[in-house]
């Protein structure tokens, strides 16, 4: 296997991307490399639950259904939370003001030696301990 980039995806990437947000370009771009095999993708389970419930809430089921087949086809990493992780999670949000579903993003960057992919600017207090591939502000 080579030894391409890996990057977490949170939330507010995947809800750009899947709206048509101007910021979901770059998340496009990232997805288009991946699927040449020019980097891996990377969400956990957590996550994934957080676009799932809100594209429910905003667009329904039927929307929903097709976001998770494009998960799929794009061979994104559906990373299950375990224990470490969870305690992993636990101790950043101990230590920092992030939300604890995006504690879980840093959690597996870190696990993962990755890069998170977000425009969520609450990331920026972590950024000493991973990197970010910001997405640009609108």
């Amino acid at each position: 296997m080579k030894d391409e980039p890996i990057f977490v995806l949170d939330s507010f990437a995947l809800l750009a991307f899947f709206q048509g947000e101007p910021r979901g370009v770059k998340v496009k771009e990232i997805i288009e490399r991946s699927l040449r095999e020019e980097c891996r993708l990377a969400l956990a389970t957590v996550n994934l639950g957080e676009v799932v419930y809100r594209t429910i809430r905003q667009h329904g089921p039927e929307r929903t259904r097709n976001v998770l087949a494009k998960i799929e086809e794009f061979g994104i990493a559906i990373v299950d939370v375990d224990r470490d992780l969870a305690l992993e999670a636990a101790n950043l949000k101990v230590r920092y003001r992030l939300g604890y579903a995006d504690c879980f993003v840093a959690a597996l960057a870190r696990r993962l030696d990755a890069a998170v992919v977000t425009g969520d600017p609450d990331f920026r207090q972590v950024e000493q301990l991973i990197a970010v591939e910001w997405l640009p502000t609108q």
